[in-house]
């Protein structure tokens, strides 16, 4: 499966459950709910997956926690904020270049219109 394909049913999954749920809930509620219709679409998800980073002669061991890894390939940062800031499009891209990935989502479930709340973040993706 491709990373686009990934990302359309991360969309759908994302929007029937913006629809069923609403906006203003935690960021964590969100997530499960998120990782329970990939899964059950047959996508291979990890939870708040660690990554490791090199730097120079230093390794660091779980510098960073990430929402949810799809088939190991496709992050998600998963938000529940008033407004999405260059903060939280830096820190998926850092996710997605460091760990070496070519596509990453940030999903913002607190904005009124599902679609406005979605940012897609490629790293050497065609």
């Amino acid at each position: 499966m491709t990373e686009n394909e990934i990302s359309k049913i991360v969309f759908e999954s994302g929007l029937k459950i913006h629809r069923k749920l609403g906006i203003g809930l935690y960021e964590s509620i969100y997530e499960e709910c998120l990782f329970y219709e990939l899964k059950k679409a047959g996508i291979s998800v990890e939870k708040q997956k660690s990554l490791n980073i090199q730097y120079e002669e230093l390794f660091l061991e779980n510098a960073f926690r990430m929402d949810l890894l799809l088939e190991n390939k496709v992050v998600l940062e998963i938000k529940s904020v008033e407004v999405l800031t260059n903060f939280h499009a830096a820190q998926l891209k850092n996710y997605v270049r460091l760990g070496n990935f070519k596509l990453g989502m940030l999903i913002n479930f607190n904005s009124q219109l599902f679609k406005n709340g979605v940012m897609r973040i490629a790293n050497g993706l065609e």
